[in-house]
Order: structure tokens, then C-alpha cells, then sequence
């Protein structure tokens, strides 16, 4: 006949250790998950069209002092 395995009954103090590894690691979850959820409600960084940007750079280069030929001439650029 097949031999019966009999059950390996753990103590409490195992048992209450098992529990408590799994415990720590939900709380771990959980703070990875409020960590996300955070996250969700951080503003983002808005993006500048190129439009934009064009706008910001002439502007800062007029404020500089500097013309419409002035800033042509940096780009390399003609006007007739």
C-alpha cells in the first residue's frame, strides 16, 4: 500500500510570521499604489507649440535691444 503523508502542523509563532511577511508586503503595494495615485494629481508640464517658442524667442531678442535686421542677420536670413 501507498504510505500516507501525514501533515506537518506549524506552530502559531510560524503562522502569525507567515502572516505578517504577507502583511508587509500589501503595505508595500498599497504605498506603491498611493504613490501612483499621487502622481495622477501632479501638474504636468504643459508643451510649447514651435509657434509659441518662435513667438518667446523673437520677443526676448526684441526686449534684448535688438531689430528685426538684427535678428535676420543672426539667422542668416535676407529681408527685402
Amino acid at each position: 500500500m501507498a504510505e500516507e503523508k501525514k501533515r506537518v502542523r506549524r506552530s502559531v509563532e510560524e503562522r502569525a510570521a507567515e502572516i505578517d511577511k504577507k502583511i508587509a508586503a500589501h503595505k508595500e503595494s498599497i504605498k506603491m499604489l498611493e504613490e501612483k495615485k499621487a502622481e495622477l494629481f501632479r501638474p504636468k508640464k504643459r508643451r510649447r507649440s514651435e509657434a509659441e517658442i518662435a513667438k518667446e524667442l523673437i520677443a526676448k531678442a526684441k526686449k534684448a535691444g535688438m531689430s528685426s535686421k538684427d535678428i535676420a542677420e543672426k539667422l542668416g536670413l535676407e529681408l527685402e
